[in-house]
């Protein structure tokens, strides 16, 4: 006979789930469920599936975008006396799903949060891309509209990051067009069924890929991952003495250069000794 599972502390704790392979269930993740008082979940049907892996069975409240407010609120109520694990279908609570809500309103009312970390298609996703990783920003899903969707990718665009974006099968093709747009054709991967026996990770410009997927997406859940923009190419001689003779009719040289400095990325005291040939050569123009 088995014995009985030590009682967890009163709490929340955040369990990150498997994005696809049931074998990623880290073993603390397992034990966690396993103990837990009550799930918190986004769908009963998916979490079933993974609690009947680890062969338990364990009460679940209902938790996702659309809850009312008091299902949050008698879920933090319970915290004080009870040990709560909060779950998504897939990957890391609170990273495009809901939660982050919850995990305030716990925080604010001095009950103990605990994170069991685990898999994140994001952070998978980046791995598989070979694009660089020591700066990169996720988006999470961008708008369905055209308008919000292009106002965001031109905003997305001047971050010198890699992007890490969510998107359907459906929307692909549509939102690699519109990240081609107003991006340009930088390197990118799309990602797909992470973990499962049809990963796929195919990279290219986003051109090429634009032409791969031209039929239809695939299936599965699907993580795009676009490059940060390439150096700018040095702004024209001429450019920046037009900057600096606007800056100079209103700051002082030393402060004009600074501000040329920084809108060009140019050096400051290059930009201070133009400034001061300038003025000569304005001086000498004057006087013949």
């Amino acid at each position: 006979m088995n014995p009985t599972p030590e009682r967890l502390d009163p709490g929340l704790y955040i369990v990150a789930t498997p994005i696809g392979n049931l074998g990623d269930l880290s073993p603390r993740a397992a034990s966690i469920l396993a103990r837990a008082d009550a799930i918190a979940v986004e769908d009963s049907r998916v979490t079933a599936k993974l609690l009947n892996h680890i062969g338990t069975k364990r009460r679940m409240i209902p938790y996702h975008d659309h809850s009312a407010d008091h299902v949050r609120t008698d879920l933090v109520a319970r915290l004080a006396t009870e040990s709560i694990a909060l779950v998504s279908d897939a990957g890391t609570p609170l990273i495009s799903d809901p939660g982050y809500k919850l995990v305030r309103a716990a925080r604010a009312a001095g009950h103990a949060i605990v994170t069991i970390p685990g898999p994140c298609a994001a952070i998978a996703a980046l791995t598989l891309a070979g694009l660089p990783t020591d700066r990169f920003l996720f988006a999470g899903f961008l708008p369905v509209k055209e308008k919000a969707k292009a106002d965001t990718i031109l905003e997305l665009g001047a971050v010198r990051a890699t992007l890490v974006l969510y998107e359907s099968g459906p929307r692909l093709h549509a939102t690699l067009t519109a990240l081609h747009t107003h991006l340009g054709n930088r390197d990118a991967a799309v990602t797909r069924e992470i973990s499962k026996a049809y990963e796929e990770a195919v990279t290219g410009t986003l051109s090429v890929l634009i032409e791969r997927y031209a039929e239809g997406g695939p299936r599965g859940e699907i993580v795009i991952v676009v490059a940060p923009p390439g150096e700018a190419p040095p702004p024209e001689p001429d450019a920046v003495d037009a900057l600096l003779r606007d800056a100079v009719t209103r700051l002082p040289m030393a402060k004009a250069a600074a501000e040329v400095a920084k809108a060009t990325g140019l050096d400051k005291r290059d930009l201070y000794a133009r400034a001061l040939a300038m003025r000569e050569d304005a001086g000498e123009e004057r006087t013949v």
